[in-house]
């Protein structure tokens, strides 16, 4: 499918924290290398919510109920990609923080999200583009991350991988048939991806957080799916009759919690209750 990653055989030693059995246990005081989880987490969960917080904002606007329900579908892997991440982030972390205090009540500049995922959607190319080069980055990402020898990731990416795979294969596909079928649905590809283009390679980074994270095992190196990313973007552009942009300007800084003027406002939308009533749970049964 479109050059993806090759298969990376099993998952690896058990880490602390959840279980075999799904029980967790309470940290007093975190290990180095659980600190340095803690933050790589909260990065892949971050990446997680504020897409899905975008996605959402097209729910019952999308061109037709195809595209409508299968965004929707991509928000709602990506919510529990986010809660996943979260709550294995707030047991690394020791303590005694909730999945949702994490997402509701940081400040923008201690969220640690790329900048692509906090662009505003645009159009509706423009969207698809966003989700295509996220995806081609993620799937082979986590394809890797089913070998890590951080077993909670590990286990969390057999899922993650199977999700990403569906949502690299939806995206290109549309923009397959975007780009080859009429010459303004190829102008408007080509205009998006070029917006798009400067925030891509920030996907691909790897900080210091993650070299040491390398080193013990539990992270993916970004430089060993870059073939694979590259061979994904030239099928999916040669289909669509695209050329691959060549701005060389990166974007980037999102890992370090400086973020580009549009995340501001999207967390104001997104954190109102939990900040008027820190704590609050919804009980199903009132």
């Amino acid at each position: 499918m479109y050059g993806l990653a090759r298969q990376r055989a099993g998952p690896g030693r058990e880490a602390g924290g959840v279980g075999a059995g799904g029980e967790q246990r309470r940290k007093i005081v975190p290990s180095d290398t659980e600190r340095l989880l803690f933050r790589y987490c909260l990065g892949l969960a971050d990446d997680a919510a504020i897409l899905s917080l975008r996605l959402g904002e097209w729910t019952g606007r999308a061109p037709g109920l195809d595209e409508d329900i299968a965004l929707t579908n991509i928000a709602l892997d990506l919510l529990g990609q986010a809660r996943a991440l979260y709550g294995y982030a707030a047991e690394l972390e020791g303590e005694g923080r909730h999945e949702d205090e994490l997402a509701y009540l940081r400040a923008e500049q201690d969220f640690y999200n790329v900048l692509l995922v906090e662009q505003p959607n645009g159009d509706f190319t423009s969207t698809m583009a966003r989700q295509f080069l996220f995806s081609a980055v993620r799937h082979p990402f986590w394809l890797e991350m089913r070998g890590s020898a951080d077993g909670v990731l590990a286990r969390l990416a057999d899922e993650t991988e199977r999700q990403f795979a569906r949502h690299l294969r939806l995206t290109g596909d549309w923009l397959i048939r975007r780009g080859g079928e009429t010459e303004i649905g190829n102008e408007d590809c080509v205009a998006a991806f070029s917006l798009l283009w400067p925030y891509f390679d920030e996907l691909l980074e790897c900080d210091a957080l993650s070299e040491a994270l390398i080193l013990r095992g539990a992270a993916v190196d970004p430089r060993t799916i870059r073939g694979d990313v590259d061979a994904t973007l030239r099928d999916v552009l040669t289909r669509a009759n695209l050329v691959r942009p060549t701005d060389s300007f990166v974007r980037s800084g999102g890992r370090q919690g400086r973020h580009s003027s549009h995340l501001g406002p999207l967390l104001a939308r997104m954190q109102p209750m939990q900040r008027a009533f820190p704590g609050l749970r919804w009980d199903p049964m009132t």
